[in-house]
């Protein structure tokens, strides 16, 4: 996999290897949401991934947008896992809202944004702006097509950390405390508590990866 090459001021930290000598593995992922292991008999054949196959992609972004600390890893892990139902879909079904996905099932707005930035702040993403407006043109489902691969896709969560939470929700994600992660959720718009809360606790308690 070849590093985002980013023309942004955050280049240089999104650049950097995590700081942790171990990465996410499979083995990891697993352990947390044992599901993700296969995706035979999926209710969404082409949407689901394995944690195999998810780990390296996710690593990848971590990476890319200088997400070093394992809570802040975690935080995103937890987002990703929840929204998804273990790696199942990529689009929402439920209730069905026409150009909602990615791995952190971003609204069709945040979509465009994300494809825009792609398009004017990374390099070797091969995507373009025209691409990006045509795509706008056609309609919301076309702009989700766009950012909803593997690499992109499973980013999605670590760009909109990166790109659209203040430092203060980064520094309070990095402390691993409740705290950090209830400020992480409201800037997300998404309420703390229930089975968000119970995937986030159960991540965060491995203590490392």
């Amino acid at each position: 996999m070849k590093l985002l090459t980013l023309a942004l001021l955050l280049a240089t930290s999104a650049l950097a290897q995590p700081t942790s000598p171990q990465q996410l593995t499979a083995a990891n992922i697993i352990a947390i949401a044992p599901s993700t292991a296969s995706c035979a008999g999926s209710v969404a054949p082409s949407e689901c991934r394995t944690a195999a196959q998810a780990a390296p992609w996710l690593t990848y972004s971590f990476s890319n947008f200088g997400h070093s600390a394992f809570s802040t890893q975690a935080a995103l892990l937890s987002l990703i896992l929840y929204e998804t139902a273990n790696f199942t879909y990529s689009i929402n079904h439920y209730p069905g809202v026409p150009g909602q996905g990615t791995r952190n099932m971003q609204s069709p707005a945040f979509n465009l944004l994300y494809a825009k930035w792609l398009s004017e702040s990374c390099t070797n993403c091969r995507l373009s702006a025209a691409q990006v407006a045509n795509a706008e043109g056609t309609g919301v489902e076309a702009v989700l097509d766009l950012v909803n691969g593997d690499e992109f896709g499973f980013g999605s969560a670590a760009w909109f950390l990166a790109t659209q939470c203040t430092a203060d929700v980064s520094a309070a994600l990095a402390t691993g405390s409740v705290e950090g992660w209830q400020v992480y959720m409201g800037c997300v718009g998404a309420e703390a508590g229930g089975e968000r809360q119970k995937i986030w606790e159960s991540i965060i308690g491995l203590g490392h990866w």
